[in-house]
């Protein structure tokens, strides 16, 4: 028998009680915007979910607000 991701995905769901809308889909979103937010260049990103074109994984950098409140601007370092 043959079973589809789809298909183990919506079993693992149903099994946990989620009562929210989980697909591949989402979990393929959910696990590169968390490499992100945790600083994972967005070039490895790319290559592990397996993405030809830099613009397709570019969709999850505007999600990441975290990342962008970790940047410490050089002007910090002045005193004036």
């Amino acid at each position: 028998m043959s079973v589809s991701a789809r298909q183990v995905v919506n079993r693992a769901v149903n099994n946990c009680g989620i009562n929210k809308n989980i697909t591949l889909h989402i979990l393929r979103y959910s696990y590169a915007t968390h490499l992100l937010e945790d600083g994972t260049d967005i070039r490895f990103i790319q290559e592990l979910l397996g993405d030809n074109n830099p613009k397709t994984t570019m969709i999850y950098t505007h999600v990441s607000t975290t990342s962008l409140e970790k940047i410490k601007s050089p002007f910090d370092d002045f005193n004036i």
